[in-house]
C-alpha cells in the first residue's frame, strides 16, 4: 500500500535548498553545497551497497 516514490520529493527538496543557498549565499556557497551534496550522495551509495556503482547515473544506450 506504500507506493510513494521518494526520489522526486528528495530531488525537489535538494533543488529548493540549492536555490535558497544561491539566492542568499552567493556562488561560492552554492558550489560548496553542491559539491558536499554530491559527496554525501556518493558516501551514502557506498554505505548502502558496499561498493562504488555510478552506472545508475549515466544514460543507458540501446
Amino acid at each position: 500500500m506504500n507506493t510513494v516514490s521518494w526520489m522526486p520529493i528528495i530531488g525537489m527538496t535538494v533543488g529548493i535548498i540549492l536555490g535558497l543557498v544561491a539566492a542568499f549565499g552567493g556562488l561560492g556557497a552554492f558550489l560548496l553545497v553542491l559539491v558536499l551534496g554530491a559527496l554525501g550522495l556518493l558516501i551514502g551509495r557506498v554505505a548502502e551497497t558496499g561498493q562504488i556503482d555510478l552506472s545508475g547515473f549515466t544514460p543507458r544506450r540501446r
